[in-house]
């Protein structure tokens, strides 16, 4: 009852402030809520969000990226803050370059958007250890998200300065920022069970805390659905609308705060899609059940630069968000960049967005009704009495099949699994599964300037345990061993064979055996390398067995191990392990031999990494020789290229590497995995993109460290566009939502003819240089596999290349007397599809 009261007071004073807001008298912002929705300045706000995490793209990318959302529609950007970024050693801070939070989140408000601050200061993200330092894994008696002292004491020492960084800089709303929201701790009731009544304890401690160092705004918790009354709990899920159970007081919105675009990727998967129709459907099924927030994770998703994944995670993050990982150069020389639009996601949920504002008074105002029509058939109105205020969300939940509704004396027919929204509860302006926006497709082009690479290697040292610093009885765990400085550690013993304790027959070798916690090891016998061994994210413990060559005398047995990023979830991550657990050598004349306990030598670190071979003054430290063209394992590679020509984004493709990690100028683009292959026979990741910001125009640095060798003459530098573009469009579509607008709370057309029609635009000022592909009649394919069916207007091509070619942008109507004049139709009795592919180019200069 306390905790509702105080919501509705916070209402009441939010209207009383803006009121005099309004008049003048104070000038103060206010942000409240209630069970309806999130209040801001006195006034009720449907909320479209997009996360974007800052460390994820280098700040020059910012500016368009949050343009880019704007422009798709979005008013509110989520982003996590990353713990381990910013004070990577306790007590040392760093909030430069893309770790820049404080102008990240001011850019966002100079953009025109909200903020949702996830501070956690847990946030799993994929990002490594979840964001946790290192550093806190190592004070003594600490329990990860417990009701533990030790992990109270530091989590509120971040949260606090965060905050205090945030208040001091006035970025939160009721300061006259963009901060609307923030949130504490992240899916919390995946792991609750497993810490007990310490769990609940935690739960309630974590939002008291937060709540106390600010409560100028709501705070949240993602997944908690037994939420404090303090804080509002989040749905987090692909379907939200369906799975989530709701606000778990009255008084508190239904927020989504977790959308999931596609999928992230571990090395090994195949590639993850997401169809813009279902995220369509699901966002419009949320708000028809009275959503207020709904946020795409992720809406741009970047690159893992460096070390920043979790475990296995693949170096570009969400590659299937509405905003490609990609940018490119606004002009040569000009330190200007932007992102492209990954259509049609990026275009179909913008249009979503449009056709839900058209709705928002009666949503925001309205009572819901809902009909049920069948078990798979519904209507939802939201409708005020005595007003004008009324929408409507026809639902067609069946997965296969249309069906047609009559709503109010019409007819109104629905594809399946889709949901038509009708701001006016008379004009259908949007159909989740009909997509009337423009499609694309990437491309990658090896580049011109950037080839015929020359390049130079130098091999790392297999070191023997008398050259390595740190001495064991035992292979130490590699965890506590890097401590997360490095990917890499060496582990090093010797054994002395006698002539006897060896196989007498040449057709037997010893087998060496190599129980491994993970994630990854190259292994090698008297300085020869015998081959690799890994996890996978799953099951990250794997068994190394290999045939190996003895000789009588002093045998040196040496390991390369290697993370693949730290774990990022589950309960009680700061008890997990990895690295060499036990070592024996099978086939010997008296049996296997356990060297488990044989005294190794331990490195953290390759010798490159410390030489920082990657830069140019320490790439001058070493003697480089020319390539050789066997493979060779723990291998640095060293050349230069000039930037790419033109002003699209470039990338690396590395195909012909196996494992490894990459610079250009000294800046780490992040892992590769070229030899893990996905079931389709493919790496999970072939191109890595190198920011055109980390660019000089001549001799880049282009630094890679091999881990078991390949193949560095075929590294191909290319550029990237999305310059094929298409539409494919039925007669029986929508208008663009676009065709409609609200104004004086009236609705109406804006346009003189309400019909179906392709419209496309080239990206980065280009025009229509091509049309690839056009039939008007029963095509079927998508963007960049186009196929004519059996019935074609003639004049297709021709149609399209009068109106588009030239241009930067075309409409083309989906008319039968346009393509086919009048009584040449030779197949009236389909409704017609228009499918068209098109080429963009700069146009030649005069």
């Amino acid at each position: 009852m306390a905790a509702a009261t105080r919501i509705l007071l916070l209402t009441l004073v939010a209207l009383l402030a803006s009121s005099a807001f309004a008049k003048g008298k104070v000038k103060k912002p206010t942000i409240s809520y209630d069970g309806r929705s999130m209040i801001i300045n006195g006034s009720r706000q449907l909320l479209f969000s997009g996360s974007i995490h800052y460390p994820r793209s280098p700040p020059e990318m910012w500016p368009d990226i949050l343009k880019k959302a704007k422009q798709g529609g979005l008013n509110v950007i989520q982003t996590y803050v990353f713990w381990n970024i910013h004070e990577p050693v306790q007590g040392q801070f760093n909030f430069e370059g893309n770790y820049d939070l404080v102008r990240f989140v001011r850019l966002i408000g100079e953009h025109g958007m909200y903020v949702t601050l996830r501070v956690g200061p847990f946030i799993e993200a994929e990002w490594n250890q979840g964001g946790f330092p290192y550093w806190l894994r190592e004070v003594p008696n600490i329990t990860f998200r417990s009701y533990n002292e030790p992990f109270m004491y530091h989590m509120k020492q971040f949260t606090e300065m965060i905050v205090n960084m945030m208040k001091k800089e006035k970025l939160f709303a009721n300061q006259g920022g963009p901060i609307i929201m923030a949130q504490i701790e992240n899916e919390y009731n995946n792991v609750q069970l497993a810490y007990r009544d310490l769990g609940v304890k935690y739960v309630k401690w974590a939002a008291d805390m937060a709540v106390e160092l600010y409560s100028g705004i709501p705070w949240i918790m993602c997944k908690q659905k037994d939420a404090p009354d303090s804080v509002i709990n989040t749905c987090n899920g692909r379907h939200c609308g369906d799975t989530f159970t709701g606000p778990n007081g009255p008084n508190k919105p239904s927020l989504w705060t977790e959308n999931w675009t596609a999928q992230y990727r571990v090395f090994g998967d195949p590639p993850s899609q997401r169809a813009a129709e279902d995220i369509a459907y699901s966002v419009a099924r949320f708000f028809s059940k009275n959503g207020t927030l709904a946020n795409y994770y992720m809406y741009y998703g970047g690159t893992n630069f460096g070390r920043t994944s979790s475990s296995f995670v693949t170096t570009r993050y969400y590659d299937e968000a509405p905003l490609d990982e990609f940018g490119w150069q606004l002009k040569p020389h000009l330190q200007k960049f932007q992102s492209l639009k990954r259509e049609p996601k990026w275009g179909h949920v913008r249009d979503l967005h449009r056709a839900l504002r058209l709705s928002k008074k009666a949503l925001l105002w309205g009572t819901p009704i809902v009909q049920r029509v069948s078990p798979k058939l519904e209507v939802v109105t939201y409708e005020k009495p005595g007003s004008d205020f009324c929408a409507a969300f026809l639902i067609n939940n069946h997965s296969r099949v249309p069906a047609t509704i009559n709503f109010r004396g019409v007819d109104y027919t629905l594809p399946e699994k889709s949901i038509s929204i009708l701001p006016d509860c008379k004009t259908v302006v949007f159909n989740s599964q009909t997509i009337v926006a423009q499609h694309n497709a990437r491309n990658f082009h090896p580049s011109k300037k950037a080839r015929n690479l020359k390049w130079e290697m130098f091999r790392e040292s297999i070191p023997t345990i008398t050259e390595l610093p740190i001495k064991t009885k035992a292979p130490m765990e590699l965890y506590s061993l890097t401590r997360d400085t490095s990917d890499y550690a060496w582990y090093s013993t010797s054994i002395n064979f006698d002539r006897r304790d060896l196989p007498m027959r040449s057709d037997i070798l010893p087998v060496l055996q190599i129980a491994n916690l993970g994630h990854a090891m190259a292994a090698f016998v008297n300085g020869e390398y015998i081959g690799f061994g890994h996890g996978n994210n799953i099951e990250k413990s794997f068994v190394f067995s290999k045939p190996i060559s003895l000789k009588p005398g002093l045998n040196t047995i040496s390991l390369l191990g290697m993370t693949v990023g730290l774990p990022n979830s589950g309960a009680y991550m700061e008890k997990r392990f990895a690295g060499v657990r036990a070592v024996t050598i099978q086939g010997l004349n008296a049996g296997t031999l356990d060297v488990t306990l044989n005294y190794w030598g331990h490195q953290v670190g390759v010798a490159g990494e410390k030489l920082q071979l990657f830069t140019e003054e320490g790439s001058r430290k070493v003697q480089w020789t020319p390539l050789q063209r066997t493979a060779s394992p723990v291998t640095w590679y060293k050349t230069y290229f000039d930037a790419p020509e033109g002003v699209n984004p470039v990338a690396i493709r590395m195909e012909s590497m196996a494992k490894g990690m990459v610079w250009v100028n000294g800046k780490s683009i992040g892992r590769y995995w070229s030899s893990f292959l996905s079931p389709l026979g493919k790496p999970s990741q072939s191109e890595y993109h190198i920011p055109r910001a980390f660019l000089k125009p001549k001799k880049n640095l282009l630094v890679v460290f091999e881990e078991t060798g390949g193949n560095p003459e075929e590294i191909e530098v290319v550029t990237v566009n999305r310059d094929t573009i298409c539409s494919l469009i039925t007669e029986a579509d929508p208008p663009q939502v676009k065709s409609w607008e609200r104004t004086d709370n009236k609705f109406r057309a804006i346009v003189d003819e309400l019909k179906a029609g392709a419209h496309l635009t080239c990206p980065d000022n280009k025009v229509i240089k091509q049309v690839d592909f056009a039939s008007f009649g029963d095509p079927w394919g998508a963007c960049g596999s186009f196929r004519p069916g059996n019935c074609s207007s003639p004049n297709s091509i021709k149609v399209v290349e009068q109106k588009c070619l030239g241009k930067s942008t075309c409409a083309i109507p989906v008319d039968r007397g346009v393509f086919d004049g009048i009584g040449k139709d030779s197949c009236p009795d389909i409704t017609k599809t228009l499918a068209v592919q098109v080429r963009c180019g700069h146009a030649k200069r005069p």
